[in-house]
């Protein structure tokens, strides 16, 4: 795990070196002074020397001043470090996810991805700026006060040591205790993240809905949950402080008592007293910060798995080792297609599927709510890999084309396509970065979205807010279907795509993909089967199967589906009327 993150230091890796080095240099010159303390009373006070005092005196603050600029070159390059470190931790992560199927998608919530890349990635900084500064401060100066006290006095020296092995049990006690607490802790920040994100994505239904007092308990309890997971770990982590305060005061005691009694039968002089005692408080502080240390990376190894599972998450779709990079046509064929979501469940959602659609063919499906239509579609552009059998493209098989390849030239649009903030022209770009004004306004006028558009004061100019949400329902599905026009796609798959236009609308877009999109095979998914009266062929699916297949007038003979859905609509129409 420590392995791969440290992948990702990269280019910061110069500065990760000097920041503890600097440190080296500031500790070492920090625990001089102690030392250069005890000369001027033992050489200079004591004997009266007015010029040994001056020269360790000078020495003191020459080593002082060394001492703070090496402190503030080490703070600044483990700053730089760190958050350098963290940006490559984000954009790896950001690129993984970017690589991933929707199979692997599932695998994370949304609200768990984005506390990942936020909470997770900001604990790790932390971590490695406290790593590469406090991780060789605290040691060192441990080592370099310790080994001060021996040169001064071993028997002293012995106090630290029975003190830092029962410090040490301590902590390993502490940390086997609070590290799994740790990782069910950061689960709820998921949960939390989660309400929040549902909350106010869909505001405008909580509104219209009354439900803000609901929303508001759904929210303090995924807080109340974090509240007593954080201290349930917390309750661990509290018994740190206790024993280290313990621990400060039982040496300081036994110091006072020792070296009294050593000053006393004159085997130890009163500036090294003092120095032992400013040498016991750097030990101690060391101790102290090492624990603080402790606790950070204790909570920060739960963030670095969470990160590291991200980035270690192979995806399941990936190119062939020679992929195909071009698509002859829009013909498709399925061969006895089987797929499930959960894989090594007997559960299937599509259970062999066989159809053939001709490059350029016009085919309409239609079924009931979960008969897998979107599933069936969502195999064409290989969003998702069938378990048993084929899907072709083309003629070839889609798993030996190039990913961007075959998604270039399938476009989908669905019924909930997202709009991103920027204007209808950036919105527009996302079919073809490349695509002029001309082109775009013809793709609108296609998708009979221009007419809305000149109607804006700004035209295609006009900024869309966040998901948009200025525009409605109908305007989104319009300006989506012109995205994807843009693309120039041998395969159009609108699923569900024209459910918020009126019906003039809904043909006036079928007929203009008659006229102007020919060569392009067209599959429309609908519950209006008046948009798909006029396909070449329909496709009945019920239960991820193909129930009838055949033209509007051939289904209305033979497809009980069919005819139960044509007669329920059709008096439908009759009674608005």
């Amino acid at each position: 795990m420590i392995k791969r993150l440290l992948q990702e230091v990269k280019q910061y890796k110069k500065s990760s070196l000097l920041a503890p080095l600097f440190m080296v240099g500031e500790v070492t010159l920090e625990l001089m002074l102690p030392f250069l303390m005890s000369f001027i009373i033992d050489k200079g006070v004591d004997a009266g020397n007015m010029s040994e005092i001056l020269k360790y005196g000078s020495l003191m603050i020459v080593c002082a001043f060394a001492s703070l600029i090496c402190g503030t070159l080490s703070g600044w390059h483990a700053a730089y470090a760190s958050s350098g470190f963290v940006k490559n931790i984000r954009e790896a992560m950001f690129q993984s996810i970017q690589k991933f199927s929707f199979s692997n998608i599932d695998k994370f919530s949304t609200s768990g991805l984005v506390t990942r890349m936020t909470t997770d990635a900001s604990r790790v900084q932390n971590a490695y700026q406290m790593v590469i500064r406090m991780c060789v401060r605290s040691p060192l100066m441990l080592i370099v006060a310790f080994c001060m006290t021996v040169y001064i006095n071993a028997k002293m020296a012995l106090i630290f040591i029975g003190a830092g092995l029962f410090l040490s049990a301590v902590l390993v006690l502490i940390s086997t205790k609070a590290l799994p607490t740790f990782r069910a802790t950061f689960r709820k920040y998921d949960d939390l993240n989660g309400s929040v994100q549902e909350n106010v994505t869909n505001i405008r239904v909580v509104k219209s809905f009354v439900k803000e007092k609901e929303e508001i308990e759904k929210f303090r309890n995924a807080s109340g949950n974090l509240k007593k997971m954080f201290l349930k770990a917390e309750n661990i982590l509290v018994f740190n402080n206790p024993v280290m305060q313990l621990t400060m005061y039982f040496c300081m005691i036994l110091l006072s008592w020792m070296g009294a009694k050593l000053v006393v039968a004159s085997q130890l002089s009163t500036g090294e007293l003092m120095s032992l005692f400013t040498y016991t408080m750097n030990i101690l502080s060391s101790l102290m910060m090492l624990s603080m240390i402790f606790v950070m990376l204790t909570m920060s190894m739960a963030s670095a798995q969470r990160i590291v599972e991200i980035l270690e998450e192979k995806p399941d779709l990936t190119n062939p080792e020679h992929p195909v990079m071009e698509v002859k046509d829009g013909s498709i064929e399925f061969e006895h297609v089987s797929f499930g979501y959960a894989k090594g469940e007997d559960k299937q959602v599509l259970t062999d599927i066989n159809l053939k659609i001709s490059s350029g063919e016009t085919i309409g499906i239609l079924g009931p709510t979960g008969s897998s239509k979107s599933t069936l579609m969502s195999m064409i552009p290989r969003l998702y890999d069938v378990d048993n059998g084929v899907v072709r493209v083309g003629g070839i098989d889609v798993k030996e084309y190039d990913l961007k390849t075959l998604r270039d030239a399938v476009a989908m649009v669905l019924q909930k396509n997202v709009l991103f903030s920027g204007s209808i022209k950036e919105n527009l770009r996302w079919g073809d970065e490349h695509a002029t004004d001309e082109e775009m306004v013809e793709a609108c006028r296609l998708a009979c979205a221009d007419e809305f558009i000149q109607g804006f004061p700004d035209k295609y100019d006009t900024h869309i807010e966040q998901g948009g949400t200025n525009v409605s329902g109908g305007q989104k599905q319009r300006l989506c279907i012109a995205r994807a026009l843009l693309k120039k796609p041998k395969v159009l798959i609108l699923d569900d795509s024209t459910s918020a236009v009126d019906t003039r609308t809904d043909q006036l877009i079928r007929a203009s993909f008659r006229e102007y999109l020919p060569e392009t095979t067209k599959i429309i998914i609908s519950q209006r089967i008046s948009s798909l009266q006029d396909a070449d062929r329909i496709f009945v699916m019920e239960d991820g199967r193909i129930d009838g297949m055949g033209t509007h007038e051939e289904l209305l003979k033979s497809n009980a589906i069919y005819q139960e859905v044509w007669s329920t609509q059709k008096k439908g129409d009759e009674s608005d009327e």
